[in-house]
């Protein structure tokens, strides 16, 4: 592996393959795509095998001096490294799941994915802010057109919707990393991770990004957006802005907004958690009465990405751990859920819950893994959900009590909400004969669940191989956002001065944190 630019290599095999495509009939299109997401897929594993967990902090690191002081430069931590296995793990998927509903124009339709994921790869990857930038805003361009294109009937009004929601954030933004360069006299962005911005400067700064980090997450309630996307999107469409997409702006989150501007951050802790409390009560609540599946679904995205945010602004290990978790347990569970709306949608072409029931009778496989997906997106132990959801609220209960307890209250209704789906779907009186005799799932569409399904219990039975690569940067970034940590209302030790946990941030984490919080319990029982 050494000396070969593999984050470049992933970044012009899409390239290659969207050419390909666009000069290419449908059947060798499809093909092309396949072939070039599958070679991205094994690029990014031989990535995750080769990456030293505990090495440098950055690693595959490639850097170019292009232009204008302008550099490319590429390079991946823990963190970037699962997002980046996020998307080229979902991307094949996507192919299959378009093989047979996408008809017209499909070289253009498979040129846009592969250039979504050559964009997709690059925001993880960028090490220089303004390249960081431009591979973030391009990425709207190929989901504008997969939407605006591909879409349902309303398809112009979302795609539309969809671009200037997340293009209007993002200017503002622009404008405060153009400062950011001109005040620390670079654009790397490892060495901005290190600038002390003057605090004055953090709260305009922290406000800029927030404008265009929250539209992507999306929080309430600049969520508007999402429902409509998603009900226009075509099904591969909803499973990539579910499954990555939404997760650009926790990356930004996680890797700008806390190390950049910690004492911001902790400025604006209280906006965050309120607006994440009033996103899983009142989205929850929206998705309860429903009748289109892929809106139920949109809305209960809005309504997990809000722990995420919760999580990440808890100003310690567990919750930033959680929030990372969660991003990546939503990215499969939520991608799936779309899946299995596309697999019934593309036999009866409706996403209206009350034009099914009863599927478990005509379509066993598929309730199946319609329930495992359904029970992951509750939580249940043995999932990916169950670990995401419990470190962010052990993470968020150390700094407030009250927002964890108003984010339990949304799992609750989470449970509700998917379970009505399921037993509205699969179980009940079969009144329509079509919906009766849909039948069971075909080779492509149990190759498209099974590694996903596999993945939601893996990461549920052993989130430790998940978890390790990422430890030390997480570490890191708790350790930068340490000084402006504030003081939370369910402190595990009783008058513990920050100066002990501000020291303990910039330990050891690996075994430091279970005797940490075991020498907390026995104090406080003393």
């Amino acid at each position: 592996m050494e000396g070969l630019p593999i984050l470049s290599l992933m970044l012009l095999v899409p390239l290659v393959g969207a050419v390909l495509c666009m000069i290419s009939n449908a059947t060798n299109a499809r093909w092309i795509a396949l072939i070039a997401t599958l070679i991205d897929l094994v690029l990014g594993i031989a990535l995750w095998m080769n990456f030293d967990i505990g090495g440098a902090q950055w690693q595959f690191t490639e850097r170019a001096d292009l232009f204008a002081g302008f550099q490319y430069a590429l390079g991946i931590d823990g963190i970037a490294l699962m997002l980046i296995m996020l998307s080229v793990f979902l991307m094949p998927i996507c192919i299959l799941a378009s093989w047979t509903s996408v008809t017209k124009r499909v070289g253009e339709y498979m040129a846009a994915f592969l250039v979504m994921e050559l964009l997709m790869i690059g925001v993880f990857a960028a090490q220089d802010i303004l390249l960081f930038y431009i591979f973030f805003e391009a990425g709207l361009i190929p989901m504008y057109l997969i939407i605006g294109i591909w879409g349902g009937s309303d398809r112009i009004y979302a795609s539309f919707k969809f671009f200037l929601y997340t293009l209007l954030g993002s200017v503002v933004m622009l404008i405060a990393m153009l400062w950011m360069i001109g005040e620390a006299g670079t654009s790397s962005i490892p060495v901005l991770l290190q600038y002390d911005f003057a605090p004055e400067a953090q709260t305009w700064l922290w406000l800029a990004f927030f404008a265009s980090f929250a539209v992507k997450m999306p929080m309430w309630p600049v969520h508007t957006w999402l429902p409509a996307a998603h009900v226009q999107a075509p099904t591969a469409g909803s499973v990539i802005l579910a499954g990555v997409l939404l997760k650009l702006g926790g990356y930004g989150f996680i890797r700008f907004s806390l190390p950049m501007f910690p004492e911001a951050s902790a400025q604006f802790v209280w906006l965050v958690f309120g607006l994440s409390m009033a996103a899983v009560v009142i989205t929850s609540l929206i998705a309860l009465v429903q009748q289109d599946m892929k809106k139920l679904i949109a809305y209960s995205s809005v309504a997990h990405m809000a722990i995420v945010t919760a999580g990440l602004f808890a100003f310690n290990f567990q919750g930033l751990e959680g929030a990372m978790v969660m991003m990546l347990s939503h990215g499969l569970v939520s991608g799936a859920l779309f899946l299995c709306v596309g697999v019934i949608y593309d036999r009866l072409h409706t996403r209206e819950i009350a034009r099914y029931g009863g599927l478990a009778t005509n379509m066993p496989r598929y309730a199946l893994f319609f329930l495992l997906f359904t029970m992951a997106s509750i939580g249940l132990p043995g999932t990916s959900g169950f670990v995401a959801e419990f470190i962010s609220l052990a993470g968020v209960y150390q700094i407030s009590s009250t927002t964890t307890f108003v984010l339990t209250t949304g799992i609750i209704l989470g449970a509700g909400y998917m379970l009505y789906l399921y037993r509205r779907v699969v179980f009940g009186e079969q009144k329509n004969a079509d919906a009766a005799a849909m039948p069971d799932l075909n080779a492509r569409e149990w190759l498209m669940l099974t590694p996903v399904a596999a993945a939601v219990l893996w990461m549920g039975v052993y989130p430790e191989s998940f978890l390790a690569p990422m430890r030390s940067d997480i570490a890191a970034v708790e350790a930068r956002i340490a000084r402006a940590a504030p003081q939370g209302d369910a402190m595990p030790v009783a008058g513990e001065p920050r100066e002990h946990a501000a020291n303990y941030v910039a330990g050891d984490h690996g075994g430091g944190e279970g005797e940490h919080g075991g020498s907390a319990g026995t104090e406080s029982e003393h």
